[in-house]
C-alpha cells in the first residue's frame, strides 16, 4: 500500500517508519525540512520517498500526493510554547482539506486517552484534533495512548533522569495520579495492525498496557528494575509552576514541555478496556518489561529516535540548508589547528563528542554553561545524544544540533541551541593530518559583542584543551 506519514521526523514516526518499510509498504514521508531527513539510513529505502511541506500551508491538497491508501496523522505540538491548541487545530483543518480531495482510504491518528471529566490543555487539544479529523469524508481510526514507555520517549527519559540522579525525591502531589503506560513496541503494533481493517473505520480505541500505576509507583518500579534504592516524598504545597521548574532543572526536558506534562499529570489517564489486543493477537508488555527492553536498546546503541530529535525554538524557522552555510562576515571566530598522528582515532573522537563522552576538556565548565542555559530558559546540557557511536543530521548533542556529519569528508558541523545573544557554530574537520576546529559566533547587537569578549578567556582554555585531546597530543 501507499502510505503517507506525517510528522516523519518525530519520535513515534521514526519508530513506525522502518516497520512499514519492512512490511513492504511504499512510504511517502512529510517533512518540514528535507535536508534534515536522511533517506539513506533506512533499509528498504527503495520504497521510501519524502516531500517537503509545511502543514500550516493551506494548499496541502496541491502539494501532497493524492494517490494514497493510508494516511498517518502524527502531528503534535506539545513542545511548542504559546497557544499550541490553535496551531494544532489549523494544521488538522488543512489536513482534512487535503484528505477530502485525495484517494485516501483511511486516516490513522495517534491521540491521547481522554476519559477524565476535566482535561488538560494538551489532552483537550488532542481531543479537538480528533473531532476535526473525524469530519473528513474518509474514515478515521483513532488510537488513544497514555504514557508511552520506550528508549528515547519523553516520559521514559524524564523518569530515568529523576530516578538515576535523585536518591531522595521531594515531589509534588500529582505523583498520586493514576496512569496506564504502554510500551512503544505495542504502540507500533497497534498502529500497523489497524491499517486497512474496515472494522476500525470510523472508530476510536484506547491502547494501553496491563498495569495501572501512579507516577510514584512508576518511579519506584523503575528504580527496582535498575537496582537502585530510592525514597519519594510527596508535598501537597508544590504548585504547578514550581513542579514545572522542578522537572525542568532536574531533567533534560524543556520548560514548555515540563509545563504541559505537569498539567497533564494532574489528571488520571486510565483506559477504557477493549478487545483490540485480542483481535490482533498483540502481547501487551508490562511496565517493567518495557523498561528492560528500552535499556537493552540503549546498551546496544540501537535507539532509533528520541523526543529530543525535534528542533529547538531557535531552529524552528531555519533550515539546515541555511545553517550549513557558516557566515564569514560580521562574525567572531576562534580557530584552532593541530597535527594528529592518527587521523582515524581523531575522527572517532570528533564523532563521539558530547553525551556521556563529554567535551574532552574542562567538562565542569561545559556543565556550568549548561546550568546557566537552564536558568535562562534554554535546553541545558542534559539532552545528551541519541547514539554514542553514530551521528546523523538533526541529532541533538547536548545543547548543540548536528547540521552536517560526513565521516568520509571527515567533517562535523554543530549549531548552538543554547540561549545566546547571537548564533553559534562549532565545526571540526580533518585535512592532510591536521585537525581544524572552528567556533563561529554571529552576535546580535551590542549584547552579542559583549558576550563574546566575556567568554573569550574561557574559550581559550576550553578550545585549546579540546583540540589537544581530539588530536591525541
Amino acid at each position: 500500500m501507499r502510505v503517507l506519514l506525517t510528522g516523519a521526523t518525530g519520535y513515534i514516526a521514526q519508530r513506525l517508519l522502518p516497520v512499514l518499510l519492512d512490511q513492504g509498504h511504499q512510504v511517502i514521508c512529510v517533512v518540514r525540512d528535507l535536508s534534515r531527513f536522511d533517506l539513506g539510513k533506512f533499509q528498504n529505502a527503495g520504497n521510501l520517498s519524502a516531500v517537503e511541506v509545511d502543514l500550516l500551508d493551506k494548499d496541502l491538497d496541491r502539494k501532497l500526493p493524492g494517490n494514497i491508501d493510508i494516511a498517518f496523522y502524527m502531528v503534535h505540538s506539545m513542545n511548542v510554547s504559546g497557544k499550541f491548541e490553535s496551531l494544532e487545530q489549523e494544521v488538522a483543518h488543512n489536513f482534512v482539506k487535503y484528505v477530502n480531495q485525495s484517494q485516501v482510504k483511511q486516516v490513522i491518528y495517534l491521540g491521547g486517552i481522554t476519559n477524565a471529566d476535566k482535561l488538560s490543555r494538551h489532552l483537550s487539544s488532542r481531543s479537538n484534533v480528533e473531532q476535526i479529523l473525524s469530519a473528513a469524508n474518509k474514515p478515521l481510526t483513532t488510537l488513544r495512548a497514555g504514557i508511552i514507555v520506550g528508549s528515547g520517549s519523553s516520559s521514559f527519559e524524564i523518569i530515568r533522569d529523576l530516578v538515576e540522579k535523585l536518591p531522595v525525591m521531594v515531589a509534588p502531589r500529582w505523583l498520586k495520579t493514576k496512569t496506564q503506560p504502554i510500551a512503544i513496541k505495542n504502540v507500533i503494533e497497534f498502529l500497523t495492525a489497524v491499517m486497512d481493517d474496515e472494522y476500525c473505520y470510523g472508530k476510536g480505541f484506547d491502547i494501553y498496557g496491563p498495569d495501572i500505576l501512579t507516577y510514584k509507583q512508576m518511579l519506584l518500579l523503575f528504580a527496582e528494575v535498575r537496582k537502585l534504592k530510592r525514597t519519594v516524598i510527596t508535598l501537597p504545597v508544590m504548585t504547578p509552576k514550581l513542579s514545572s521548574y522542578w522537572l525542568y532543572f532536574v531533567t533534560s526536558t524543556s520548560y514548555t514541555l515540563a509545563q504541559n506534562l505537569v498539567e497533564s499529570m494532574k489528571i488520571d489517564v486510565v483506559a477504557i478496556e477493549n478487545s483490540l489486543s485480542q483481535r490482533y493477537n498483540i502481547d501487551l508488555l508490562s511496565y517493567k518489561q518495557a523498561i528492560n527492553i528500552a535499556f537493552d536498546r540503549i546498551e546496544q546503541n540501537l535507539v532509533l529516535s528520541t523526543w529530543k530529535d525535534a528542533l529547538g525554538t531557535s531552529m524552528q524557522k531555519l533550515s539546515n540548508v541555511k545553517l550549513i552555510q557558516v557566515p564569514t562576515y560580521g562574525v567572531f571566530n576562534d580557530k584552532k589547528r593541530l597535527k594528529t598522528g592518527n587521523e582515524d582515532l581523531a575522527l572517532e573522537r570528533i564523532f563521539s563528542i558530547g553525551g556521556i563522552t563529554g567535551w574532552y576538556y574542562a567538562n565542569w565548565l561545559w556543565e556550568f554553561r549548561g546550568l546557566l542555559d537552564k536558568l535562562f530558559g534554554g535546553v541545558g546540557l542534559k539532552r545528551g545524544r541519541r547514539n554514542q557511536i553514530q551521528l546523523n543530521v538533526g541529532d541533538p548533542v547536548d545543547f548543540w544540533r548536528v547540521i552536517y556529519a560526513n565521516r568520509t569528508e571527515r567533517r562535523l558541523l554543530l549549531y548552538a541551541e543554547m540561549k545566546l545573544p547571537g548564533e553559534a557554530w562549532l565545526e571540526f574537520k580533518i585535512e592532510d593530518g591536521i585537525v581544524n576546529q572552528t567556533a563561529t559566533f554571529r552576535p546580535h547587537g551590542l549584547a552579542g559583542r559583549l558576550y563574546w569578549f566575556l567568554v573569550l578567556p574561557f574559550h581559550y582554555f576550553i578550545f585549546n584543551g579540546m583540540i589537544r585531546k581530539i588530536a591525541g597530543e
